[in-house]
């Protein structure tokens, strides 16, 4: 017997929303602490109280996971040493995060650290996610970089996900 598939229960719905608002306030927050090298705490104290719910490719993202955006920026700051050699290891030869444009960087670190460190969310969920920030960011050709980065990031780390 076949039956409709069901549309996410809108507790589930308000939680993916909010987890995708707080994945977009990280690397925003990730990249204003690059740029300006602003203290972590002062910028969370900002984007806990007045950046959460800015637009995100004209619409609304929503209400941010204020206590996920919070782990992924300290979870960057705490595992950096750990979460940038191996990007660099995805990288191509003569490549490394430090060449590349700052936003990507945050994109990157932010994801990186949810592929190795939240084992709760599922690989190819969290390369989605931030394929869908680097098209926030970019028309070119920086969505296609970060997925295959991040899909090379996940099968070091997570090659159990895919087979």
């Amino acid at each position: 017997m076949m039956t409709e598939p069901t549309e996410p229960r809108e507790a589930e719905r308000a939680l993916l929303g909010a987890r995708t608002a707080a994945r977009l306030g990280a690397v925003q927050a990730l990249y204003q602490m690059d740029l300006v090298q602003s203290d972590m705490a002062d910028i969370l104290a900002e984007f806990g109280s007045t950046r959460l719910g800015e637009d995100f490719e004209d619409g609304q993202c929503g209400r941010a996971d204020f206590p996920f955006l919070s782990d992924i920026v300290t979870g960057v700051v705490r595992e950096q040493r750990r979460i940038d050699p191996a990007l660099n290891a995805c990288l191509a030869e003569g490549w490394t995060l430090a060449r590349l444009d700052s936003i990507l960087r945050a994109i990157l670190r932010a994801a990186a650290y949810e592929l190795v460190a939240r084992r709760d969310v599922p690989a190819r969920v969290i390369i989605n996610e931030y394929m869908e920030i680097a098209h926030a960011f970019f028309d070119e050709d920086e969505p296609g970089f970060v997925n295959g980065v991040l899909d090379r990031l996940a099968r070091n780390h997570r090659a159990e996900e895919f087979g």
